[in-house]
């Protein structure tokens, strides 16, 4: 299974980027391996509207089954929960870290979206 994690850099130090939509980066990190890949998603950094989205889209064509983020809107977490997306809600931490967390089973499932979209 393949996890997308916002990222504000491109890498698994980063920070987590709380925003979904908006974020700079996907860390895309493979479960079977741990190998991981990164998503460019800077082109939906000043969208108008609609990078919610778009960023669903794109973690969506990258295969990936659960989603780590700080916060997901309600088009987001619609188009991501009629994928079969999971999301995975975090404060903080790096990419590493949260991944580590998810593994241990330690990360709050979001069963709605938690902000309004534009934020």
């Amino acid at each position: 299974m393949k996890i997308a994690v916002s990222a504000e850099q491109p890498n698994m130090e980063s920070p987590v980027d709380t925003r979904f939509g908006r974020a700079k980066y996907f860390v895309v990190i493979d479960t079977t391996d741990e190998k991981w890949d990164v998503i460019n998603n800077e082109q939906n950094l000043q969208a108008a509207q609609g990078a919610g989205i778009q960023s669903a889209a794109n973690v969506v064509n990258a295969g990936c089954g659960i989603l780590i983020s700080g916060h997901c809107g309600p088009k987001a977490f619609a188009a991501l929960s009629k994928a079969g997306v999971k999301i995975y809600s975090v404060k903080s931490g790096s990419v590493k870290d949260v991944f580590t967390s998810y593994k241990n089973g330690n990360l709050a499932i979001l069963e709605t979206a938690d902000v309004d979209g534009h934020w």
